[in-house]
């Protein structure tokens, strides 16, 4: 719709994970860099995390396109939300891997041969398993188990598991502890920098063929960065609609003020309340150390009981 009116060939700011369009920002390349390093270093469990809309699944994108043109042999799950006979049908059909039986023993061994003769051949599998957080304790265990298809030097098959911040909180769980030992690569993905999102706007303009000067003010990509707070996926949303209100205003350049407006229409311009400290919004834990700490002072203050006529005082809990 606006395309044309600024002189671009495409929309640079959908939201689709497009690899075209990832910005290589130190953090990414750290990131980019380990995922390489892991899969080609045969070392098993990587884990990727990032909060929602920090580029994960852009960045598995590319890792996927890498691999594919390297003619390794990738399976990518995106619904996380499967039984453990869903994932292996995932991961058999993904692989191109037919096994007539259905049960898990004879698909293990199946999987296995396979795995062998492209070991054998020097050809890598990779399985990647994008928003983890959400795969069941089962499944969780079921990809442990698969990291035990290996020779007596190297593993089989290479796992990513790609998740928001909350994966790496489950994988503390006690009962996870052995997945969590075979995790051998970390890498993270980050909000930008006022000075990353400067760089990740004109590139992605740049990409979609802008070519006639800038588009955004300065005062516009700063009013972004602030209600986006670095978030790409954010970012793209505010970038694209502030496009449109220009358009529709037929104004050559983006301004602060085509920002704000679409901020407030997306509800980006109220400010994060601070954590309540009322008494009402404490954790159970919380309340139950006040309340303690209430119960000790009373106990350590004096307490008189009343004797006959007199009054006897007893002194404080030491």
């Amino acid at each position: 719709m606006y395309e044309k009116f600024f002189g671009l060939r495409e929309s640079p700011f959908r939201v689709n994970p497009d690899p075209r369009y990832l910005f290589l920002t130190p953090g990414i390349q750290e990131a980019l860099a380990s995922l390489a390093y892991g899969i080609r270093g045969r070392r098993g469990i990587i884990l990727l995390t990032g909060e929602v809309g920090t580029g994960k699944t852009t960045l598995l994108n590319m890792v996927l396109d890498w691999l594919r043109q390297n003619r390794a042999a990738t399976a990518f799950i995106f619904n996380t939300h499967l039984t453990t006979a869903e994932l292996f049908e995932c991961l058999m059909g993904d692989l191109g891997i037919s096994c007539e039986s259905r049960s898990k023993s004879e698909v293990l061994m199946r999987l296995n041969r396979w795995l062998l003769e492209r070991y054998s051949n020097g050809q890598t599998a990779v399985l990647i398993v994008d928003e983890a957080q959400s795969l069941s304790d089962e499944a969780l265990e079921e990809i442990r188990f698969l990291t035990n298809l290996e020779t007596s030097t190297e593993k089989l098959l290479q796992v990513v598991l790609s998740g928001q911040p909350e994966l790496e909180e489950r994988l503390r769980q006690p009962h996870l502890r052995q997945l969590r030992q075979r995790i051998t690569v970390r890498c993270r993905t980050n909000p930008l920098s006022l000075e990353e999102t400067q760089g990740y706007i004109a590139e992605r303009l740049r990409i979609a063929g802008a070519s006639n000067g800038p588009i955004f003010s300065p005062e516009a990509v700063e009013g972004i960065y602030r209600h986006a707070r670095g978030i790409p996926r954010v970012i793209n949303v505010l970038c694209e609609h502030a496009l449109i209100s220009a358009f529709a205003d037929q104004e050559k350049m983006v301004t602060l003020a085509h920002v704000e407006g679409v901020a407030h229409e997306f509800e980006l311009d109220r400010p994060i309340a601070p954590p309540s400290t009322n008494s009402e919004n404490l954790t159970s834990v919380e309340k139950v150390l006040r309340d303690l700490s209430t119960v000790l002072e009373r106990m350590r203050q004096p307490v008189s009981v009343g004797v006959g006529s007199g009054k006897e005082s007893y002194e404080p809990y030491p």
